[in-house]
């Protein structure tokens, strides 16, 4: 559902007690591990009970499973996921009771209040770009408080209240949150129509971007990655507007370049150039050419607000890699399995690039799941495409997230489009099955990738026992 921002957002400190609903996702599980580390009373619910709602117990949140309208009596204020619909009992009596009753945006404004924001935004690349500048900014001893939309894999969680200046943020735009933010400085990894379930039209997702612009701190300043033509068309703007703005890339336009660009298993190396001069090289712990740009506008980040390139790029090295972003699940029987959140056709197409040079000699298998319905009805023929780049796909019906099933609209619109041989397709409807064709596949030497936003990432340790026991 949709909740107005309201006209004045207060600071965390002055909320009273918070209650969450829908408190096991990514989003407020992060905001409320922040409030409860500043002493916050927190409470919240959620459909299914689950690791998170045990690690926010530990913390001190009480966590209901299930919505029931009693569990918001006793809050000052209730903030609600997107995903909770209209009529949830506790939305329903937190309206009846005249709480305060915001949207995930204004919560996530409300704790970075008093610090230096920096908010990661962009298509694709903003869960791991948050992650390299928040590891970075962290091994060079600047303790940022972190909300990130996903675990980081050394530290186990996806946010921080740390003692430092900075406070560095996803800038999820599928919602519009990102306009409610008031940041200090901006990083825009990519401009790509998606999440038009809102937008309605490109031309209105492009146009949040540069609306975006507008609350960036005049003093501040913004990173765009060249390569993509719509962050360079909006760091043109930008420009325009009077904004500083530090251009990344491979290409010569680029103010912060990459080159030598060097990919062997599962890592990736390049030299960085400032104005034709060589700062030196950097070697990161994950594969692909879309991390490199990732970890580039991290650095053109943390070089504008005065860190030493050889800090900067060591802890840049020290990223381990976030939960869900081709994560290495383990290895069975030669045969490797790895999971990603990648769900649009650019990020299917780039993890598979990355995939490539993971695997080797051996063969790539993949597992889809398409999420949404509404966007696999716009993009499941470039999904389709984008799996080209496989050996094998087993395609699985549609996660339908928040929406509903339309008929006509399944997964077989993207299993249709693979450009691979038809033995080598597998649209797969029924999910105790799906791992099946993967399984009749597989052989030592080969990568298997479960790749999609919703729950296809349970499919990997399946893979793994079954191939442990084969």
């Amino acid at each position: 559902m949709k909740i107005p921002i309201p006209d004045e957002v207060l600071p965390a400190e002055r909320l009273g007690h918070v209650h969450f609903i829908g408190i096991g996702g990514a989003g407020l599980s992060g905001i409320a591990r922040i409030m409860l580390a500043r002493g916050i009373e927190v409470s919240g619910s959620d459909a299914n009970d689950s690791p998170t709602l045990e690690a926010l117990r530990a913390l001190g949140a009480r966590c209901h499973v299930g919505h029931v309208a009693e569990q918001v009596r006793g809050a000052d204020t209730v903030v609600a996921s997107t995903a909770v619909r209209e009529d949830n009992p506790e939305v329903l009596e937190a309206q009846r009771l005249g709480l305060r009753l915001w949207p995930r945006s204004a919560a996530v404004e409300s704790v970075m209040r008093g610090r230096r924001a920096l908010a990661v935004a962009g298509t694709h690349g903003k869960t791991t770009t948050t992650s390299l500048l928040t590891v970075a900014l962290q091994h060079c001893g600047a303790d940022p408080s972190f909300a990130i939309g996903g675990e980081l894999n050394a530290a186990g969680t996806n946010a921080h209240d740390g003692a430092g200046e900075y406070f560095v943020i996803e800038a999820d735009e599928s919602d519009g949150a990102f306009l409610v933010y008031s940041p200090f400085a901006a990083v825009v990894t990519n401009v790509e129509a998606d999440h038009l379930d809102n937008w309605g039209t490109e031309e209105a997702y492009r146009g949040a971007f540069a609306d975006f612009l507008e609350r960036i701190d005049p003093a501040g300043f913004l990173v765009t990655c060249v390569d993509d033509p719509g962050a360079a068309e909006l760091g043109a703007i930008a420009r325009r507007r009077g904004l500083r703005v530090i251009g990344v890339g491979e290409a010569s336009t680029a103010d912060l370049r990459a080159t030598d660009l060097s990919f062997e298993g599962s890592t990736s190396t390049f030299t960085v150039t400032r104005d034709g001069q060589t700062l030196g090289q950097v070697r990161l712990q994950i594969p692909g050419r879309h991390y490199v740009l990732d970890a580039l506008v991290a650095l053109a980040c943390g070089l504008e607000l005065g860190f030493a390139f050889d800090d900067f790029a060591e802890g840049l090295g020290a990223f381990t890699g976030t939960r869900r972003r081709m994560e290495h699940k383990g290895t069975e029987a030669g045969v490797r399995v790895y999971d990603s959140y990648a769900h649009h056709p650019g990020e299917i197409a780039a993890d598979l690039a990355a995939a490539r040079s993971v695997a080797g000699d051996g063969r790539l298998l993949v597992i889809f799941q398409p999420h949404m319905v509404s966007r696999t009805k716009i993009f499941g023929t470039q999904m389709g495409e984008a799996l080209g780049a496989a050996d094998a796909v087993v395609v699985m019906d549609i996660y339908l997230a928040r929406e509903a099933a339309e008929p006509g609209v399944t997964a077989e619109i993207v299993s249709a489009a693979v450009p691979l041989a038809p033995e080598n397709v597998v649209f797969e409807p029924v999910w105790d099955k799906a791992a099946d064709h993967v399984l009749r596949w597989a052989r030592p030497g080969d990568m298997v990738i479960t790749l999609g936003a919703g729950h296809v990432t349970r499919l990997g340790p399946e893979i793994l026992s079954a191939l442990a026991g084969s």
